[in-house]
This record gives structure tokens, sequence and C-alpha cells, in this order.
């Protein structure tokens, strides 16, 4: 990082001298009529996903790498990262004939690994996660005299990003709102310099995922914060802590923020395939989500609006999760658990009520004599307040009914595990965990708790994603609780109770 504070006239500078496009190419901004249509409003892609590498990422890497000294050069340099940065850097190292090594958590799946060593990058595989992968890489850079590169946190890097800004002027100079992914910050802070230079009357807003937003939490409290944790969806935005520079650079020329959630993400995925067909990655997708729910929730109308697809490295089998919830995300799916009465005919009047809505996904089981409990997908055209209808409906006719579309557990778990109520009363915790998939990780996390308590029920899922989901359950007395919270503490993986979640009461304790 250099020492000096760099002004928006300098950033500006760097911007337009950035020799970015001896290995990147003008992406081309394009139109999405589709959602246009539907949202009122002109909505323009940005596709990076066109770059060499996929990403926009290359962009900084090789505007920082071309720039360093011919000592610098010949000594090499390194970075640390599990996706789109490590592939940018392998080219940037390839184009200007520089050993570089990139170091990889040893979770990377093999098509990333695959991908950097194709673009001319040597790869060193080391630690369980990306904290533990840069320690090493900057033990590595000092051993070996390297230059370590870092993803973001740098004006250099943050001035490669800022190009695209740059080039979304040049194509369409009458952008109201420019929608930018924030995950360390680099992107977000190179493009919203560059519009506040050049044309502070365009409105540009920051987008982050619900459960990563790091920069929100540095907003709320003033300053880079580290977040306990994030989730790993959108993997390409995963990031505890926004860098310092960026941060400084957001907080001065970011006009607005807004976080989305994950289902909201996949539907932005399904919008960009209907309408260009590109596949996203979730945080390549997460721009739009934003530029949608802000659209909707400030009643934009007439405006033109610009976002960027930011990456398509997507793990194919990941499309699985992508297509069972982008439903949900653009409200078009409901999630109910409805309880009917164990009677001849009781399908058949539910049904009724239902009408002739498609029926998504339907699941029962007997419960006892009396009653019987069903869970219930619907295709909505009406969205939320056709939802509130068909509740509404049901509880006129005496049907019991609970609203499982916001619960994330119902979604993850309980809607593939209809069925499983014991056959005696259990005194049982549930907890939901993510861990990262690599050989042996399942393994690991039954011989840390599955030997000390009895699991008493469990639900696995790889959606083809980098990390793991189970849904399990133990039968814990209340003397175990302080011992096994400690085990939870050893095993290291990210946790949450959800003993009290009402679609794991009704369906399955």
């Amino acid at each position: 990082m250099t020492s000096k504070i760099q002004t928006g006239a300098d950033y500006l500078r760097q911007i337009l001298r950035a020799p970015v496009y001896e290995v990147a190419t003008v992406t081309p901004l394009q139109d999405m009529p589709t959602l246009s249509e539907r949202l009122g409003n002109r909505v323009q892609i940005k596709r990076e996903d066109r770059q060499p590498v996929h990403s926009f990422k290359l962009r900084g890497a090789y505007n920082m790498v071309s720039s360093l000294t011919e000592e610098q050069k010949k000594a090499g340099v390194i970075a640390a990262s599990a996706g789109n940065h490590a592939q940018g850097m392998a080219l940037s190292g390839t184009k200007l004939g520089i050993k570089t090594t990139i170091v990889m958590p040893k979770t990377t799946p093999a098509i990333k690994v695959d991908a950097v060593r194709g673009f001319g990058g040597e790869v060193v595989l080391f630690g369980a996660n990306f904290d533990e992968a840069k320690a090493e890489a900057e033990r590595l850079a000092e051993e070996n005299h390297y230059t370590f590169v870092p993803p973001f946190d740098h004006p250099l890097v943050i001035a490669g990003q800022g190009t695209i800004g740059m080039e979304m002027l040049q194509q369409n100079g009458h952008l109201d709102y420019i929608f930018v992914p924030v995950g360390g910050g680099g992107l977000a802070a190179g493009v919203a310099v560059l519009i506040k230079q050049l044309m502070p009357e365009i409105q540009v807003i920051a987008v982050e995922p619900e459960d990563s937003c790091c920069l929100k939490a540095a907003l709320d409290a003033g300053e880079p914060v580290v977040l306990d944790q994030v989730s790993m969806f959108a993997d390409g935005v995963a990031v505890k802590r926004i860098g310092d520079e960026t941060f400084r650079l957001c907080q001065k020329f970011i006009d607005g923020h807004i976080c989305v959630s994950s289902d909201e993400i996949c539907s932005a995925v399904k919008d960009l395939f209907e309408d260009t067909r590109a596949i996203a990655e979730p945080s390549g997708a997460l721009a739009l989500a934003g530029l949608k729910k802000y659209a909707q929730l400030n009643e934009l109308k007439g405006k033109q609006l610009g976002t960027i697809l930011s990456g398509a490295n997507t793990n194919f089998h990941g499309l699985r999760y992508v297509s069972e919830r982008c439903e949900l995300g653009e409200k078009r799916e409901g999630l109910l658990a409805v309880t009917i009465p164990e009677r001849k005919g009781a399908f058949f009047d539910f049904c009724q009520i239902v009408g002739n809505r498609a029926v998504t996904e339907f699941n029962y089981r007997y419960n006892c004599e009396q009653l019987a409990n069903l869970f219930v997908g619907l295709r909505l055209m009406g969205g939320k307040e056709e939802l509130t209808q068909i509740i509404q409906d049901l509880h006129k006719a005496g049907y019991p009914v609970i609203d499982l579309s916001g619960d994330e557990i119902a979604k993850q778990h309980i809607r593939y595990m209809i069925g499983g109520k014991p056959s005696k009363k259990l005194k049982e915790r549930l907890y939901a965990f993510e861990f990262p998939e690599y050989p042996g990780a399942l393994l690991k996390f039954l011989s840390t708790l599955g030997t000390h308590w009895n699991i008493s029920l469990f639900n696995y899922r790889n959606h083809g994603a980098d990390y793991g989901r189970v849904l399990c359950g133990f039968e814990l007395e209340e003397e175990d609780l302080s011992r096994f919270s400690a085990h939870l503490v050893e095993l290291g993986y990210s946790y949450k109770d959800e003993t009290d979640n009402p679609a794991y009461r009704f369906f399955l304790s």
C-alpha cells in the first residue's frame, strides 16, 4: 500500500493511464429487454464475463503487475486466491513473462486449480481456508522476495477495476444509476471514484449479500470491522473485512447501499440467462439482484440503470441450487406447512382451495389418526399478495398453515426430509452446520461430534458448491450443553442452533 493518500483526481489519472487493454477487452454494455419491460426501466448489463478469464479481476491484477519495477518483475509475484483473482494474476504473469505463484486453499475445487495452471500460474495448495493460504503467500513473498499482489486493497488494483466505469460512461453517457457488487470493495471503489470525478450526478449503489455485508458493517461502525462469519454461496464476495482504502473510497463516493438474499441472487442468475444466455456465478449476478430490489423499493420508472456481470466462473453443479431457489427469489413460489384432518376427502377439499394453481412440490406424511401434515410448494402469478390470499383462504377453511417461504432451514433441508417424526419424545437439539467440501470433511464432522453424542437426525445435500450444509439433531441433556458447546468450538465449523425453527417443530420434532 502506498503511504500517500490518493485523491479522486489521482485515481482519475491512474484509471485513464491504466494499461489494462494490453490483456483485457472492452466488454459490451448489453440491454436486458425482458427485465427492462418488467421493471419499467432500461436495464443494461456490463458483460465482464467475456474477459479472457471470465471475470473483471484481470483488470486490477494486470494494472498492478505491469507497474512493477524490472527488479520486482524478475523476482516474481505471488497472490492468495481461490477464485477469479488467481486466474487474473496467472494470465497477467504469463502476458508479462513474470513468474506467478498462486497459493490456494487445499479445499479449492480442481476446476479452479486447473484453470489457474491453464493460464500459466504456478499453484501452491496450502491450508484449509483463504486466511491460511494468505498467510502462507505472505510468508513465501518475504522468503523469496516476491511482490504480493492483494485482490482488492491497493490503489493500482482499484484503478484497474475503475476502467469498467470509464467504459460504461463511453457506452452510455445517460445512465442514471450504476449498481456495483461489493466483496472486498475494489470494484465498487474504482467505479465510484471514476464516476464521481466525471459525472457525479450518476448515483452509484453498492450491493452486498445479506449474510456477507462487510461494507454495511463498516459504514455502521465508521471503520472496517471483521464479520464473525460469511456465507459461501456467493463465494466471490465472501469477505469478512472490507479493505482500508476501498472503505475510504466507498464511504466517500458511494451514494447508496442495498443487501439482497441468496434467493434474490438466484433469481438474478435466471434473469441473466433468460435475457442474455449468460450463466453468471452467484457473485456475478449480485449487482443485478440489487438493481431489481432497489428499483422496486424506490419505485423507479423510466430510468437508465446499469450494472455489472462481474464473473461467470461458476461450478456447474451449483446450478441445481440456483434452479431450486430462483422462483422463491422472484416471489413466484410459496412454501407452506398445512395441517389437514386425516379423513377421506380432506386432501381433495384442500386442493379445491388451492384451485388451478400449479403445485411445485407436495409432501405428505401420516401424523396420527386425526391429523396429517403437508409440505406444499405453489407457483404464484401474483407474487406475495397471491400467497397472502391463499393463506387467508386456508385459515378461513379451518386449516392451520405456516408460511415457510422465508425459512432457510425449510428450504435447505426440511423439504427433503418430510415424514421423520420420532416415535418417542426426545431431548433433541437441532443445529445447522456449514463446512468446506474436501475429502474427509464429513468424517471429521462425525468423528468430532458423532462419537460423543447420539445423532438423532441428519440431513446433508451437496449442491455442487465449495461448502456443504448439514442439518443435525443430537440427544442432549441439560448437563451436556456446556461440553457440547466446547466441542462445537473445537470443530471450527460455522453453525447455528435451530432447535426453535418452526419448520422443524412442525414436521420433525
